[in-house]
């Protein structure tokens, strides 16, 4: 599942990807954020990486 950049964060495009019952968020940029069970949680990581500090 990949997200469409939005105009606060151009650069950052994320998605997840499913690893047996693990699930990783990463992003354009090279981040990748922590194996979570939870798709829920790992799109919620990806979401706060992409969100403008």
């Amino acid at each position: 599942m990949l997200q469409e950049a939005t105009p606060d964060a151009p650069t950052h495009r994320t998605g997840t990807t499913e690893r047996g019952s693990f699930c990783f968020a990463h992003c354009s940029c090279g981040w990748r954020g922590p194996a979570r069970r939870s798709r829920e949680r790992a799109r919620a990581d990806a979401a706060l990486h992409a969100k403008p500090t």
